[in-house]
């Protein structure tokens, strides 16, 4: 089966939003070329660096490329991705040039081609995401999560996965359940199992995350820990958790503060990731009219995550 890239030059503070537009939009696999990447003081305390080829990047901006299945219904789902990136400018969102170029691209080149962008990552004093393909030697104490995102959105090493997972490592105590909204690749689930977690819910909508969350789980030997449900947001949840994570989109994490106090013991948090700097303190204000304090605010680069405590 053939493939067909779509690759959208755009800005860094786009890359999320567009992300997310094209993972909705059936994307399989999703790869991010940042010319900033080529330059940037990496992070020595947890980040590893590896070598970039300046052949891969643009002079300016960030390409943003996914993959769709070469079908009759290609050219609609272009046009209706296209339409969705443009709405973001309503809000606020600088989309730089914003230009979509369309080029096919064999199964198997697009299978190994972009494992080249995911390697090893160090990403709190004590958590390490690895793909599988790789081969890393883990220091004493140090805690593995073994990923193959495979065509699930979430390779674990974005900023706001990053803050997400530096979050439930303040707050997560031995013994404590989470329930993990939008879990993608599995990632948060399988760091909180791993952290000590007894029992966590995690949540997609999209059935291919389901699945590649599934197999994470199984790779990491915590199936009996976490249990991966297809499920819109918390819809229909019942039973409470102590912590509750949502690397999402503000606009999407805006949607359930209501379902979030609710499902939150009291005294327990609502970890909340994936929120461009200019929408934090909306997202902020949500949380504080049902109920949470802000606790900590932690972030990278011009994304933010909020640490927040049920009030009860």
């Amino acid at each position: 089966m053939n493939w067909s890239e779509i690759c959208i030059h755009s800005t860094q503070e786009a890359v999320e939003p567009i992300s997310n537009i094209l993972h909705e939009a059936g994307a399989s696999g999703v790869v991010i070329e940042d010319p900033e990447d080529l330059v940037k003081q990496w992070d020595t305390i947890y980040g590893m660096a590896y070598e970039l080829n300046p052949d891969d990047y643009p002079d300016d901006g960030v390409l943003i490329k996914a993959y769709l299945p070469m079908n009759s219904f290609l050219g609609e789902t272009v046009e209706e991705i296209k339409q969705a990136i443009n709405h973001l400018m309503l809000f606020d969102i600088d989309l730089g040039r914003n230009t979509v170029t369309i080029s096919e691209v064999h199964e198997e080149e697009w299978a190994t081609a972009w494992k080249k962008y995911y390697k090893p990552v160090k990403i709190t004093e004590r958590i390490t995401i690895i793909p599988t393909w790789e081969t890393y030697e883990a220091a004493e104490n140090e805690i593995l999560v073994e990923l193959d995102p495979g065509m699930a959105f979430g390779t674990g090493t974005h900023p706001t996965t990053k803050l997400c997972v530096q979050a439930i490592e303040k707050v997560l105590r031995p013994g404590d359940r989470m329930i993990d909204v939008g879990t993608g690749s599995g990632v948060l689930s399988i760091a909180a199992a791993k952290l000590g977690a007894s029992e966590v819910a995690a949540f997609d909508l999209d059935d291919v995350a389901v699945k590649s969350a599934r197999l994470n789980v199984k790779l990491n030997k915590v199936q009996s820990i976490v249990s991966v449900k297809q499920n819109n947001l918390l819809d229909g949840v019942v039973q409470q958790a102590d912590v509750i994570t949502a690397n999402l989109l503000a606009d999407i994490i805006l949607r359930f503060p209501a379902d979030a106090a609710k499902t939150t013991k009291p005294g327990g948090y609502f970890i909340a990731s994936g929120i461009i700097k200019a929408k934090g303190a909306e997202v902020e204000e949500a949380l504080r009219q049902h109920g949470f304090a802000i606790v900590e605010r932690l972030q990278s680069e011009d994304w933010i995550a909020l640490i927040a405590r049920n009030g009860g």
